[in-house]
């Protein structure tokens, strides 16, 4: 099986699958509790956000756990439009980013917000100026996610922060749920960013948990209301296990990242190399650092995405139709219509997804099945 489809999600590390087990097996009291066992959970809780603060040179105060990537978009969007709602009522986002962002702007806009969208280029990525331009004095929030889930565009979070350096009281969101690991920290953790969203299943860590970044200032209405978890920030008994384990895993795959970038872009120039050689392969995915080591978007001319999917799968193959989350709902890539190619190509749009643990063998594997099923294509076609 050659597993190409890490965007959607990641294996569970070995070693983080085994924090998780013995958190689960020997630290099962609650943190809240007023024991010596509750103490115990509690000081691994403490344990874990500081270790995650470390390895992101950001203080461990300035790290609230979540459900995940979701979860952590809908509280920055909502929370920031509901805490300064009185300041204003105008939100701005892009046209590319994730569905937790563009479904959490809709349903503010069904209460009132107003919501500006900013387009793209031919690249996938946000003119500044128009940015500059969006802005009025009723601006409460900007939100742009760092890299693009579906084609694998790197936003130009610097020149946009560059432009938000004026407007303090703006917060400033972004969604890095494809970033991290990727040799982005400088670019995501800029001065000027004030709300960053991570999900644990990208990088190797359980699904259901993440956190976000605060920057420490800055404030948020909390979605949920109970017990007071998360400095009152954030209600709910904490998942322990799945924290311990996340942890665990931002340190292995900040300890590797130098290593694990470029072994990534070693596979993606490969795989892109070889994909342009094909008349009918449209590839949508650029290079250089406009671009995320990881993802690779292409579509072949004539061919359906989830034909081209589900041949690859009896192949043993696993690539997705862009994005995970919509890829089953079987709508055009809604990236790719913003960045102007044209509708029949987008329908044929795929992406292959990588991490460190795909292997240079896994992609020759891949030609031989490609040239395969491109001869059976061109002759559907």
């Amino acid at each position: 099986m050659i597993y190409f489809d890490n965007s959607a999600t990641t294996k569970v590390d070995s070693s983080v699958l085994a924090t998780y087990q013995q958190v689960s097996e020997n630290y099962w009291g609650n943190p809240s509790s007023l024991h010596n066992f509750g103490e115990k959970a509690e000081q691994l809780l403490r344990q874990s956000r500081r270790q995650i603060a470390t390895q992101l040179e950001v203080q461990p105060t300035e790290i609230y756990f979540t459900s995940g990537g979701t979860e952590g978009d809908n509280w920055v969007l909502k929370g920031t439009a509901f805490a300064k709602r009185q300041f204003g009522r105008h939100l701005i986002t892009t046209e590319v980013e994730h569905d937790a962002v563009k479904q959490s702007m809709r349903r503010l806009a069904e209460l009132g917000f107003e919501i500006t969208y900013l387009p793209v280029d031919g690249e996938g990525r946000v003119n500044p100026a128009d940015l500059a331009a969006a802005i009025r004095p009723e601006t409460t929030l900007v939100s742009v996610m760092a890299v693009n889930n579906e084609m694998g565009a790197v936003q130009p979070l610097d020149e946009l922060a560059a432009v938000l350096a004026d407007h303090p009281k703006i917060h400033f969101h972004v969604d890095a749920v494809q970033g991290i690991g990727k040799g982005l920290h400088q670019l995501i953790f800029n001065d000027r960013v004030d709300f960053i969203t991570f999900s644990g299943h990208k990088f190797h860590a359980p699904r259901g948990v993440g956190f976000i970044y605060a920057r420490t200032g800055k404030h948020l209405m909390p979605l949920f209301d109970g017990g007071g978890q998360e400095r009152g920030q954030r209600s709910g008994t904490e998942n322990l296990p799945a924290i311990a384990a996340m942890a665990k895993a931002v340190r292995l795959v900040k300890d590797h990242e130098e290593q694990t970038v470029a072994h990534e872009q070693a596979l993606r120039r490969a795989l892109r190399d070889y994909l342009q050689q094909f008349e009918k392969v449209h590839l949508f995915s650029g290079t250089g650092p406009h671009f995320a080591p990881h993802i690779l978007c292409f579509a072949i001319e004539g061919v359906k995405g989830e034909t081209i999917v589900h041949a690859f799968e009896e192949a043993e193959i696993y690539l997705s139709t862009t994005s995970a989350c919509s890829s089953k709902k079987g709508e055009t890539s809604s990236t790719l219509r913003a960045m102007g190619v044209d509708p029949e190509i987008a329908k044929g749009a795929v992406r292959i997804s990588l991490s460190d643990q795909n292997t240079m063998a896994e992609v020759e594997q891949f030609k031989t099945v490609f040239a395969r099923l491109y001869e059976q294509f061109k002759a559907l076609s």
